[in-house]
């Protein structure tokens, strides 16, 4: 008799255990890696494309992102309907799938998604959290944000860059 119920409370685990493995298999969890830098910006100081979570008002913020499906197979632009940043005052930034570096740079060597953002005059200064929001091809969103510390948060700080214009030639 014991063994019985013994042998019928581990197929029910089993089978709990094989449906919760065919739902990640179809439509599951994603997974994220991501982070912040500088976004290359004529006239701009740099350094560029170097992680940060500080910004000053009038800099690029660029999110890079990969997703990765429970496999940890990344999804690209055809495996995923679309991917946002969306900030705290409502602004949702669309997400590119793209190589990096882009081709006015060289040879790509990776491919990610990445959102960018300049940062208005009038914004103001604090930390702000700020979420990754992709949509699979079904409609289901899947969000990831940071840890909860202002380090990881994006940081706006006082003042802004200054945005040089290039030379003109003097051949004119």
């Amino acid at each position: 008799m014991k063994t019985g119920k013994f042998a019928m409370a581990v197929f029910s685990l089993a089978v709990i255990g094989f449906a919760h493995d065919a739902m990640a298999q179809s439509g599951g969890r994603l997974f994220f890696e991501g982070d912040m830098v500088r976004g290359d910006q004529e006239g701009a100081p740099g350094p560029f494309c170097v992680l940060t979570s500080q910004f000053k008002r009038l800099e690029k913020v660029v999110w890079r992102v990969r997703v990765l499906d429970q496999t940890g197979k990344p999804l690209d632009d055809k495996a995923l309907k679309s991917l946002a940043i969306e900030l705290p005052d409502g602004q949702s930034l669309p997400g590119r799938y793209s190589p990096h570096p882009g081709p006015r740079t060289g040879p790509p060597e990776d491919y990610f998604w990445s959102a960018r953002w300049i940062i208005p005059t009038s914004y103001p200064s604090g930390s702000f959290a700020y979420k990754v929001v992709a949509t699979d091809l079904e409609g289901k969103t899947h969000t990831w944000e940071p840890f909860k510390r202002t380090a990881t948060q994006l940081q706006i700080v006082p003042g802004q860059i200054e945005i040089k214009k290039a030379p003109e030639s003097a051949a004119k």
